[in-house]
């Protein structure tokens, strides 16, 4: 890809507490090395001393806010994919000026080398924000109940495996005897955490259904298909943001990285397992949704015929793969429902025009 050379390319390592810089002039030489602290108004400097420079960048914990803000000053940025970039971490010699540099030289000479990023708006990122925090309480409600769980198993004492939700009060029955009185003692400050935890994972559902009806109501076309729930959909919408910005709808599994790796030299083309490359936790939704599909209460559709076609082939790891490749298809059937506003129809032509 060419692309003419700016006046100025800046490469910035993010840190914490102080971003290192480095800035090459029109004919590639070392203008200016050094830190500048992590602040809004030393990005605005930067930006002063430098107009309409290009920005580069690696992912990271800062790099939405500063490349939006670096994008409103007017600056073309380059936000680096950081799981590319092996130059940098595997270099033996490495330190925040040398990655500054190197991203300099490599953005300068062709940023399609950088494999780029697209941050999403600052709206969807907020609005994200619940459904992760709500991920986090679900995560460790979990993580207590099976403490609880094989605790209870070592003293011989049986649970059943109701849902989370009521997996206290099922207990406390169970405990209510008193032999048992100086377990449930010791277990109740646990349960009443739980019994928190249980009330504030429902107040974020209850406040992710509103915003699915306010601000994105195109969550309840995506929810037409088996599986795909309001947690599901709204990331879907919020992860990927403008579905335009995709060349195609296949392209989006290799975004969210359920596509294979691939190895090939010569003769040899080596069968790899999938990337899992890109954001963890839609890739982790859509599995499940998937696994849902596939399981015995998914509702017959093209999509769980085609799944579970796969997984009669046979073969290691049939159902695994097929769940994989029915993810993979679904975020393809989803890309292309938000793209062209489509309605899902459990059929083999798997969407149509709205009416």
């Amino acid at each position: 890809m060419k692309t003419k050379i700016p006046p100025h390319t800046i490469g910035i390592d993010l840190g914490d507490k102080r971003h290192a810089i480095c800035v090459l002039d029109n004919d590639g030489d070392i203008g200016e090395q050094r830190s500048i602290t992590n602040h809004k108004e030393s990005i605005r400097r930067l930006s002063r001393k430098y107009p309409k420079a290009r920005m580069i960048m690696e992912t990271g914990t800062h790099s939405p806010w500063i490349s939006r803000m670096l994008q409103d000053l007017d600056h073309e940025v380059v936000v680096a994919n950081a799981r590319k970039l092996r130059m940098i971490y595997t270099n033996h010699r490495k330190s925040d000026e040398a990655d500054a540099l190197i991203l300099a030289r490599i953005g300068r000479f062709d940023p399609e080398l950088l494999y780029p990023i697209q941050h999403g708006s600052e709206k969807h990122q907020r609005d994200l924000l619940q459904i992760k925090l709500r991920d986090t309480l679900v995560r460790q409600r979990v993580t207590i109940i099976c403490s609880i769980r094989g605790v209870l198993k070592s003293l011989g004492i049986k649970t059943t495996s109701p849902s989370s939700a009521c997996f206290t009060r099922r207990l406390r029955d169970t405990l209510s005897s008193q032999e048992n009185s100086d377990i449930f003692e010791i277990l109740e400050p646990s349960l009443e955490v739980i019994d928190l935890i249980s009330k504030k994972i429902k107040i974020f559902d209850e406040k992710l259904t509103e915003l699915a009806e306010k601000e994105y109501p195109e969550s309840k076309r995506l929810r037409q298909i088996s599986g795909v729930g309001i947690i599901t959909a709204l990331s879907f919408i919020l992860i990927i943001d403008d579905p335009a910005r995709f060349k195609n709808s296949r392209s989006v599994g290799a975004y969210l990285g359920l596509t294979p790796k691939r190895d090939q030299s010569g003769d040899t083309d080596k069968q790899l397992r999938i990337s899992k490359a890109g954001n963890t936790y839609l890739r982790r939704l859509l599995v499940g949704s998937c696994q849902y599909a596939l399981g015995k209460f998914g509702k017959e559709c093209e999509l769980r015929t085609r799944g579970l076609r796969l997984a009669e082939r046979g073969g290691p790891r049939a159902k695994k793969k097929a769940v994989i490749a029915t993810a993979r298809k679904l975020a393809t059937i989803m890309h292309s429902m938000l793209l062209n506003k489509s309605d899902y129809i459990a059929e083999p032509t798997q969407v149509s025009e709205a009416a």
